[in-house]
Protein backbone atom coordinates (compact mmCIF):
# COMPACT_ATOMS: atom_id res chain seq x y z
CA UNK A 1 0.00 0.00 0.00
CA UNK A 2 2.79 2.30 0.77
CA UNK A 3 4.48 1.57 -2.73
CA UNK A 4 0.92 2.49 -3.90
CA UNK A 5 0.39 5.89 -2.27
CA UNK A 6 3.71 7.25 -3.74
CA UNK A 7 3.39 6.38 -7.00
CA UNK A 8 1.26 7.37 -10.36
CA UNK A 9 1.38 5.17 -13.31
CA UNK A 10 4.83 3.62 -11.95
CA UNK A 11 6.29 6.84 -11.36
CA UNK A 12 7.08 7.65 -8.10
CA UNK A 13 6.42 10.68 -6.29
CA UNK A 14 9.69 11.90 -5.90
CA UNK A 15 10.58 11.32 -10.00
CA UNK A 16 7.50 13.57 -10.75
CA UNK A 17 8.23 16.27 -8.23
CA UNK A 18 11.54 16.35 -9.67
CA UNK A 19 10.14 16.56 -13.45
CA UNK A 20 7.64 19.71 -12.50
CA UNK A 21 10.44 21.51 -10.69
CA UNK A 22 12.54 20.84 -13.94
CA UNK A 23 10.01 22.10 -16.03
CA UNK A 24 9.10 25.19 -13.43
CA UNK A 25 13.06 26.37 -14.30
CA UNK A 26 12.81 25.62 -18.25
CA UNK A 27 10.63 27.70 -18.68
CA UNK A 28 11.65 30.37 -16.23
CA UNK A 29 14.84 30.18 -18.16
CA UNK A 30 12.78 31.23 -21.31
CA UNK A 31 10.84 34.16 -19.55
CA UNK A 32 13.94 35.47 -17.90
CA UNK A 33 16.24 34.46 -21.00
CA UNK A 34 13.65 36.54 -23.35
CA UNK A 35 11.76 38.89 -21.64
CA UNK A 36 13.90 39.46 -18.00
CA UNK A 37 13.39 39.01 -14.62
CA UNK A 38 11.15 41.65 -14.32
CA UNK A 39 8.34 39.75 -16.75
CA UNK A 40 8.66 36.77 -14.50
CA UNK A 41 4.98 36.30 -12.80
CA UNK A 42 3.82 32.87 -10.72
CA UNK A 43 0.81 32.74 -13.14
CA UNK A 44 2.85 33.68 -16.30
CA UNK A 45 5.47 30.88 -15.36
CA UNK A 46 3.11 28.11 -14.06
CA UNK A 47 1.11 28.82 -17.43
CA UNK A 48 4.37 28.32 -19.87
CA UNK A 49 5.28 25.28 -17.65
CA UNK A 50 1.69 23.74 -18.16
CA UNK A 51 1.49 23.03 -14.46
CA UNK A 52 -0.88 24.78 -11.63
CA UNK A 53 0.38 27.30 -9.14
CA UNK A 54 0.04 24.74 -6.36
CA UNK A 55 3.39 22.87 -7.96
CA UNK A 56 5.31 26.08 -7.97
CA UNK A 57 4.97 26.92 -4.73
CA UNK A 58 5.64 22.66 -3.78
CA UNK A 59 9.07 24.09 -4.64
CA UNK A 60 9.53 27.45 -4.35
CA UNK A 61 9.43 30.07 -1.74
CA UNK A 62 9.62 32.66 -4.29
CA UNK A 63 10.68 34.04 -7.28
CA UNK A 64 13.68 35.34 -6.55
CA UNK A 65 14.36 31.91 -5.45
CA UNK A 66 13.64 30.37 -9.44
CA UNK A 67 15.89 33.35 -10.02
CA UNK A 68 18.61 31.65 -8.33
CA UNK A 69 18.03 28.11 -9.43
CA UNK A 70 18.05 28.74 -13.23
CA UNK A 71 21.09 30.75 -12.52
CA UNK A 72 22.85 28.21 -10.69
CA UNK A 73 22.25 25.75 -13.26
CA UNK A 74 23.77 27.63 -15.85
CA UNK A 75 26.96 28.18 -13.74
CA UNK A 76 26.86 24.50 -13.12
CA UNK A 77 26.89 23.88 -16.71
CA UNK A 78 29.66 26.60 -17.53
CA UNK A 79 31.64 24.70 -15.04
CA UNK A 80 31.31 21.46 -16.14
CA UNK A 81 32.06 22.73 -19.41
CA UNK A 82 35.24 24.12 -18.89
CA UNK A 83 36.56 21.28 -16.50
CA UNK A 84 35.46 18.46 -19.47
CA UNK A 85 37.49 20.79 -22.18
CA UNK A 86 40.39 21.28 -20.05
CA UNK A 87 41.03 17.30 -18.65
CA UNK A 88 40.13 16.24 -22.65
CA UNK A 89 42.51 18.33 -24.43
CA UNK A 90 45.50 15.87 -24.86
CA UNK A 91 48.37 18.88 -25.41
CA UNK A 92 49.91 21.53 -24.03
CA UNK A 93 48.79 23.54 -21.49
CA UNK A 94 47.90 26.73 -23.73
CA UNK A 95 45.30 24.55 -26.27
CA UNK A 96 43.87 23.04 -22.72
CA UNK A 97 43.35 26.29 -21.37
CA UNK A 98 41.90 27.68 -24.95
CA UNK A 99 39.71 24.67 -24.87
CA UNK A 100 38.69 25.63 -21.26
CA UNK A 101 37.85 29.48 -21.97
CA UNK A 102 36.16 28.30 -25.60
CA UNK A 103 33.99 26.55 -23.87
CA UNK A 104 32.99 28.77 -21.41
CA UNK A 105 32.54 31.06 -23.88
CA UNK A 106 30.72 29.28 -26.94
CA UNK A 107 28.11 28.25 -23.92
CA UNK A 108 27.06 31.76 -23.32
CA UNK A 109 27.32 32.61 -26.70
CA UNK A 110 25.50 29.89 -28.57
CA UNK A 111 22.12 30.39 -26.03
CA UNK A 112 21.12 34.24 -26.16
CA UNK A 113 18.95 33.14 -22.68
CA UNK A 114 21.72 32.25 -21.09
CA UNK A 115 24.07 34.86 -22.06
CA UNK A 116 21.32 37.37 -20.94
CA UNK A 117 20.74 35.46 -17.06
CA UNK A 118 24.02 35.10 -16.66
CA UNK A 119 25.68 38.69 -18.04
CA UNK A 120 22.82 41.17 -17.64
CA UNK A 121 19.96 40.09 -15.53
CA UNK A 122 21.88 38.45 -12.84
CA UNK A 123 23.57 41.62 -12.43
CA UNK A 124 20.52 43.58 -11.70
CA UNK A 125 19.13 41.58 -8.97
CA UNK A 126 19.96 41.95 -5.58
CA UNK A 127 19.18 38.86 -4.26
CA UNK A 128 21.85 36.97 -6.62
CA UNK A 129 25.13 39.39 -5.64
CA UNK A 130 26.33 37.51 -2.95
CA UNK A 131 25.65 33.98 -5.00
CA UNK A 132 27.59 35.63 -8.12
CA UNK A 133 30.60 36.50 -5.42
CA UNK A 134 30.26 32.75 -4.12
CA UNK A 135 30.63 31.64 -8.17
CA UNK A 136 33.25 33.59 -8.35
CA UNK A 137 35.00 31.99 -5.32
CA UNK A 138 34.06 29.08 -6.86
CA UNK A 139 35.56 28.99 -10.19
CA UNK A 140 38.58 30.79 -8.82
CA UNK A 141 39.14 27.31 -6.73
CA UNK A 142 38.50 24.89 -9.21
CA UNK A 143 40.68 26.44 -11.46
CA UNK A 144 43.78 26.66 -8.92
CA UNK A 145 42.84 23.01 -8.33
CA UNK A 146 43.07 22.62 -12.61
CA UNK A 147 46.35 24.35 -11.76
CA UNK A 148 48.03 22.74 -9.33
CA UNK A 149 47.08 19.55 -11.33
CA UNK A 150 49.42 20.63 -14.09
CA UNK A 151 52.69 22.46 -12.82
CA UNK A 152 52.34 21.19 -8.63
CA UNK A 153 50.22 21.51 -5.76
CA UNK A 154 53.37 22.63 -4.07
CA UNK A 155 54.23 25.67 -6.61
CA UNK A 156 50.25 26.85 -6.14
CA UNK A 157 51.03 26.48 -2.88
CA UNK A 158 54.20 28.49 -2.72
CA UNK A 159 52.19 31.38 -4.32
CA UNK A 160 49.90 32.09 -1.34
CA UNK A 161 46.70 34.45 -1.36
CA UNK A 162 48.21 35.69 -4.55
CA UNK A 163 46.98 32.67 -6.65
CA UNK A 164 43.30 33.24 -5.55
CA UNK A 165 43.60 36.73 -5.83
CA UNK A 166 45.07 36.39 -9.63
CA UNK A 167 42.39 33.37 -10.75
CA UNK A 168 39.54 35.89 -9.05
CA UNK A 169 41.22 38.73 -11.10
CA UNK A 170 41.38 36.92 -13.99
CA UNK A 171 37.69 35.29 -13.96
CA UNK A 172 36.20 38.57 -13.12
CA UNK A 173 38.25 39.98 -16.42
CA UNK A 174 37.16 37.29 -18.76
CA UNK A 175 33.27 37.73 -17.28
CA UNK A 176 33.53 41.76 -18.10
CA UNK A 177 35.21 41.16 -21.14
CA UNK A 178 32.66 38.51 -22.28
CA UNK A 179 29.83 40.68 -21.47
CA UNK A 180 31.06 44.26 -23.48
CA UNK A 181 31.92 41.56 -26.33
CA UNK A 182 28.50 40.38 -25.90
CA UNK A 183 27.45 43.51 -26.05
CA UNK A 184 28.76 44.23 -28.94
CA UNK A 185 30.94 47.21 -27.35
CA UNK A 186 34.30 44.94 -28.13
CA UNK A 187 34.94 44.82 -31.84
CA UNK A 188 36.72 41.70 -32.05
CA UNK A 189 35.37 38.28 -33.56
CA UNK A 190 34.82 35.32 -31.14
CA UNK A 191 38.53 33.46 -31.77
CA UNK A 192 40.31 36.78 -30.98
CA UNK A 193 38.65 36.91 -27.86
CA UNK A 194 39.37 33.16 -26.83
CA UNK A 195 42.91 33.88 -27.78
CA UNK A 196 43.79 36.86 -25.95
CA UNK A 197 42.28 35.76 -22.93
CA UNK A 198 44.07 32.83 -23.30
CA UNK A 199 47.29 34.93 -23.30
CA UNK A 200 46.33 36.79 -20.22
CA UNK A 201 45.57 34.09 -18.39
CA UNK A 202 48.75 32.35 -19.41
CA UNK A 203 50.96 35.25 -19.06
CA UNK A 204 49.66 36.27 -15.37
CA UNK A 205 50.35 32.38 -14.31
CA UNK A 206 53.58 32.45 -15.52
CA UNK A 207 54.30 35.72 -13.94
CA UNK A 208 52.90 34.08 -10.53
CA UNK A 209 55.06 30.90 -10.43
CA UNK A 210 57.82 32.41 -11.78
CA UNK A 211 57.64 29.19 -14.73
CA UNK A 212 56.67 30.04 -18.48
CA UNK A 213 53.81 28.01 -19.47
CA UNK A 214 53.99 28.87 -23.09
Amino acid sequence: MATTSRSYGGVPIEQRTARRRAALLDAAQEIIGTSGFAKLTVSGLCTKARLSERYYYESFRDLDAVFSEVFDRIVDEIGQAVVTAFVTTPTDIRAKTRAAIAAAIDLIADDPRKARIATVEAQLNPALLMRRAEVMRSFAGIMMAVCAGEVGADVVDNAGDRAEFAATHLLGGLWETTNSWLAGTLPVTRAVLIDRSTDQFLLTASHLIGVPLD
